[in-house]
């Protein structure tokens, strides 16, 4: 979990039982493999060659259209049924949100190009467009 998180979690979001949920029917297809129990009874897997030949088949599918799901103007759309100091407080905890966040994902931006991991970096530049994106927005949403 920590390595697809650090992987992929400035652009795709996943939870942590999602992630457990998926891994035993991976295992059943024969994509992944159990490994040796580690320390505090975790259970690593392993990408099998049929789970590497899966994967490669996923990679030429269409990617199908983006979700977009942003909690924040979710809530600012229902912005006149807020009390007082709601909305400005949803405002603020977004702003701080997406500030930590671009931090964070132009470090990792930096350190994947660094590492010479264009396309890793690429992806993450997608993420400091968003965070970007989302802090313009925030600026012009209406807090109260």
């Amino acid at each position: 979990m920590a390595a697809a998180d650090r992987r992929l979690g400035a652009y795709w979001s996943m939870t942590r039982s999602q992630v457990y949920r998926e891994l035993p029917a991976l295992a059943e297809l024969g994509y992944v493999k159990l490994g040796k129990p580690g320390p505090r009874a975790s259970q690593p897997y392993a990408i099998t060659a049929a789970g590497k030949r899966a994967f490669s088949r996923w990679l030429g599918e269409a990617p199908g259209r983006d979700l977009v799901r942003n909690p924040t103007a979710l809530r600012v759309a229902f912005g006149a049924q807020h009390g007082a100091g709601q909305l400005k407080d949803l405002v603020a905890r977004a702003n701080e949100y997406h500030n930590e966040a671009l931090v964070t994902a132009r470090e990792q931006a930096k350190e994947a190009k660094k590492e010479g991991d264009d396309y890793g970096a690429a992806a993450l530049d997608f993420a400091v467009s968003y965070h970007k994106a989302a802090l313009a927005w925030l600026k012009t949403a209406p807090a109260k």
